[in-house]
């Protein structure tokens, strides 16, 4: 047993779900709000895509660039934005409904709802990233050609992201890795593995990977930003 079986084994025992396979799995999936939106905006930029025609050699490299980048994006999501420590200016406190969604999210991580990105936030996101296809590229099809790789890789980490956190188990080896990257994540210790869609690659970058042999089991996974008594 890894250190982030026996860690899921001692605390979620009493709320464990029955066992998954990926058919149901995904009917639970498109219950959820998110997983249609993402579905609409690459549908919809595939649609615009064909119907604009103009292919080139940048209609390549440019979603080469997006899904090598992507991994340090995502990290950099995930420790700015989701684990922002709340901060007060003046009479203000700063701190946004992403953050204080994944605050629940950590405090429990089996609750289907808190999994998902919440849709109030995937609205301006979706809009921003259209808004940056139509108006930041040279010609509108590779504009459009950006838009659909950023949606299909964010529907791929809602699913993937979702999945983790079922009980299905892992059977590949590859998926294996991912898995336990991010369990590792909310299970062990939230200061590191930030990855989610790969096994570790921008934590590898980033130093957030350590062998989990050296690395304690945090007391405040479940209450980020709290002070361990």
């Amino acid at each position: 047993m890894t250190d982030v079986d026996a860690a899921v084994s001692t605390t979620d025992d009493t709320a464990r779900r029955r066992s998954l396979n990926l058919r149901q799995a995904f009917a639970e999936f498109v219950r959820h709000p998110s997983p249609w939106m993402l579905a609409a905006a690459f549908a919809g930029a595939v649609a615009g895509r064909v119907l604009l025609g103009d292919w080139r050699a940048s209609d390549v490299w440019v979603p080469a660039i997006m899904l090598g980048a992507f991994p340090v994006y995502e990290w950099m999501i995930h420790v700015f934005i989701l684990h922002w420590r709340p901060r007060r200016v003046g009479p203000i406190t700063i701190d946004s409904l992403l953050a204080r969604k994944h605050r629940a999210h950590h405090a429990d991580p089996r609750d289907l709802p808190l999994i998902f990105i919440p849709w109030q936030t995937l609205i301006p996101v979706i809009a921003s990233t259209y808004a940056i296809g139509i108006f930041a590229f040279d010609r509108y099809a590779l504009g459009f050609t950006f838009i659909v790789v950023a949606s299909a890789v964010g529907l791929g980490y809602e699913w993937t992201h979702y999945l983790i956190h079922t009980d299905y188990r892992p059977v590949s080896k590859a998926y294996r890795t991912v898995w336990n990257n991010h369990r590792m994540h909310h299970y062990k210790n939230e200061h590191y593995w930030f990855s989610v869609t790969t096994s570790g690659t921008a934590d590898r970058l980033l130093r957030t990977y350590p062998d989990p042999a050296t690395v304690p089991t945090s007391r405040t996974a479940r209450t980020l930003h709290a002070e361990a008594s």
